[in-house]
């Protein structure tokens, strides 16, 4: 017994040890100094530092107690700061107060670096402390000097420390340049090198506001000096003279002497100066001077919205050393608006056509001039404006409306779309009809009567997600449907039952259809309430509806919630067809209602199933149990027994995994073909070019696919936020 209680003494303070101890690392400032901006070691790091391993329940006055012990030489005031090493070197942080707190209460962590001081100075220097102050190791680029005492081409690279409040003009202080201009590296690691010149008036502010740390690079030239420093494209330019300078290109397809010119302008010079001079310096015809414009060029090398004359480099927002194009033709008035449009949402960038036109015309106007320069037949084509990801945003509709009303500028892309846009009140709506179990590429329903599909009509098999229970199921596009925003949901199904010849689809009436709408690619909401009015739904102008028929007559409360549930069959991993639950959430969304409801439908007793939530996107069951009362660990309390929020977000269609207790015990929910998806996943995000297996689903509820418009390859984005100051 002895032997014992002393076993679990010594256990009990290792534990102690283990769990309450702290390892401090005290810096002991007579053995440092201070110069280059932060503290460094007189002698040596090891002789400056002492390890003091303290209980982290005692208060921060027995560890100054305990230190007073340590250093019998130490005479005067006592003050312990906290303190890290930064690339300059040691840096002091804020002072610790308040004596009678513990070090946990003040939050001193497990290896902590502590800087035994006075508070004030260390060897005669005063010690700047804080944030504010924090040193920043600069690496400084200058020309380097011959020994004759000229400049030569080749940068010479110098660490410098400068505090993260202090000027940028210190670093001209500092190394006694005084007419000097200041570059900073402003290159993402995946681009080119960028070098910005940093204003005049910009040198007042700090390091820290300008964005710069440590490894920082800033570039130093004298503004005298016309040797070169700053390197782009393989050559060396001149800083100065790099930031007032255009380039223009010769795009008019005339032959010259120089492809491209540079021209020297300030941001107040005229654009009609700068188109006059290149079309002389590139020795063009006159000519030109009456029938030619300056149109910007990005990074991709695509022709932008043509610079009226009259504006300024600074009102046309154009940068020093931006890259022009001299083109044919006039640029717009200031009453007139240049588009570029292209028809159809598969914009290919430099594919597009261009058209200028009044900003007083008309939708309707517009639209036809762009479709006699395109040449396009007939009037069943309306406008949309393209969004700011590159794909096709909301039609135009006001047909009598201006182009200055609808906010549409110069350098926009309008879209030629087929079909002719609904008159307001009313909705456009694609209907897709969903059939479970029917074979891969082929449509069938319970009370259909011929399987043939219709001219013209679409099918698409869903792939199966997950579970091999599943079986296949289809999307058929029926066709687009006009209906006005005040009709019910059983009349959109009476509608949407007239798109398919009556030879193929009989129902009894449309309460043997369920509504769904379609998002982001997959069915979404449940349109529950035949009677409801579609503009109570909020439906958008994008919306697609998915009709499901059914084998009875189905009237839905605003409480039930449809779910797929889907039995285990025993010593398998597969699982029977799914089938439709109706779950009355009257009394909560509550893991025990689900389980009773569950429980019921297959005839089983509660305590003898397991049930699991489906997500096929990660191909993963979720079991679902009644004890999940977790604690969170600031408020102590219970968190709601509610299937809606994390971590089910259980929704209609959801697929629910039902196990029988009494004839099998695992905990294994999930299939062969999870197996199979999950390996895929984890290919694809290694970037492995396997073949991997298609893993097919059939909930059209786990990622079926209607046929979608191709995204336009991305393109860069440049915002620009003007100054209101």
């Amino acid at each position: 017994m002895d032997a014992a209680n002393i076993e679990l003494q010594i256990k009990r303070a290792e534990w102690d040890s283990t769990n309450n101890n702290l390892e401090l690392h005290l810096h002991l400032g007579p053995h440092y100094h201070f110069f280059s901006g932060a503290l460094h070691p007189v002698v040596s790091q090891a002789e400056s530092v002492w390890d003091l391993t303290f209980d982290k329940r005692k208060t921060l006055g027995d560890l100054r107690q305990s230190i007073f012990q340590l250093l019998e030489f130490w005479e005067g005031d006592m003050v312990l700061s906290v303190a890290k090493f930064v690339p300059a070197g040691l840096h002091v942080y804020q002072p610790l107060d308040g004596d009678d707190l513990t070090l946990w209460e003040m939050e001193i962590a497990d290896g902590e670096d502590l800087f035994v001081w006075n508070g004030v100075e260390v060897g005669g220097i005063q010690i700047p402390t804080g944030n504010d102050c924090e040193p920043l190791l600069i690496s400084v680029l200058q020309l380097a000097t011959s020994s004759e005492g000229d400049k030569c081409q080749q940068l010479i690279e110098s660490p410098h420390v400068f505090p993260s409040n202090a000027q940028m003009g210190e670093v001209l202080t500092t190394l006694a340049v005084p007419m000097g201009v200041l570059f900073i590296n402003a290159t993402d690691p995946a681009e080119e090198e960028n070098w910005v010149a940093i204003p005049r008036e910009d040198l007042k502010k700090t390091f820290r506001e300008l964005g710069l740390g440590n490894h920082s690079s800033v570039l130093v030239q004298d503004s005298r000096d016309d040797n070169s420093v700053l390197p782009k494209q393989g050559k060396w330019f001149t800083g100065m003279s790099e930031i007032s300078w255009l380039q223009v290109q010769n795009l008019c397809e005339l032959e010259s002497e120089e492809k491209q010119v540079k021209i020297s302008a300030t941001v107040n010079t005229v654009v009609f100066d700068i188109r006059i001079k290149a079309i002389k310096e590139l020795k063009l015809m006159k000519e030109l001077a009456e029938n030619s414009c300056l149109r910007p060029i990005n990074r991709n090398g695509k022709l932008l919205c043509p610079v009226p004359d009259s504006y300024t480099l600074k009102e046309a927002e154009l940068k020093m050393g931006s890259s022009l194009g001299l083109c044919p033709g006039k640029a717009p008035t200031s009453s007139q608006l240049f588009l570029f449009f292209t028809v159809g949402s598969d914009v290919q960038p430099g594919t597009e056509m261009e058209i200028i036109v009044e900003e007083t015309v008309s939708v309707g106007d517009c639209l036809k001039l762009m479709l006699e320069k395109s040449g396009l037949p007939g009037d069943t084509w309306h406008l949309r404006k393209m969004d700011w990801c590159y794909e096709a945003g909301e039609p135009l509709r006001e047909e009598d409306a201006a182009l200055r009303e609808l906010a549409i500028h110069s350098g926009d892309t309008l879209l030629l779309m087929e079909g002719k846009l609904p008159p307001p009140g009313f909705l456009r709506v694609p209907v897709w009809w969903y059939q479970p179990g029917g074979p891969t590429g082929h449509w069938k329903s319970p009370v259909q009567m011929n399987g043939t599909p219709s001219p013209g009509g679409v099918c698409r098999p869903a792939s199966t997600h997950g579970a091999d229970l599943h079986g296949e199921v289809s999307l058929r596009f029926l066709g687009d449907l006009e209906i006005s925003e005040d009709a019910t949901v059983a009349e959109l199904k009476s509608q949407a039952m007239t798109l398919s010849p009556s030879s193929e689809l009989v129902l009894p009436s449309p309460t043997f259809l369920r509504a769904w709408t379609m998002e982001g690619q997959r069915p979404s909401r449940l349109l529950r309430a035949n009677q409801q009015q579609l503009k109570e739904y909020k439906l958008g102008r994008k919306t697609e509806i998915c009709l499901e028929p059914l084998e009875k007559e189905e009237n839905l409360g605003p409480l039930d919630v449809v779910l797929r549930t889907q039995m285990r069959l025993p010593g398998e991993r597969a699982y029977a067809p799914c089938m439709d639950l109706v779950w009355d959430t009257t009394r909560g969304w509550t893991a025990s209602s689900l389980r009773q409801q569950v429980a019921y439908f297959c005839s089983l007793p509660v305590e003898k199933i397991e049930i699991a939530k489906y997500f096929p996107e990660k191909f993963e069951w979720l079991p679902i149990s009644s004890w999940n009362q977790q604690l969170t660990k600031r408020k102590k309390k219970k968190k709601q027994d509610n299937l809606q929020g994390a971590p089910y977000y259980l929704k209609d269609g959801d697929t629910i995994g039902i196990k029988n207790l009494l004839v099998e015990d695992d905990e294994d929910f999930s299939t062969v073909r999870d197996d199979l998806g999950k390996e895929t996943q984890k290919q694809l995000a290694l970037g492995k070019k396997s073949q991997a297996l298609h893993v097919p689903s059939s909930d059209l509820f786990s990622g079926t696919k209607t046929p979608g418009q191709p995204r336009a390859p991305e393109a860069s984005l440049s915002i620009h936020v003007r100054s209101f100051r």
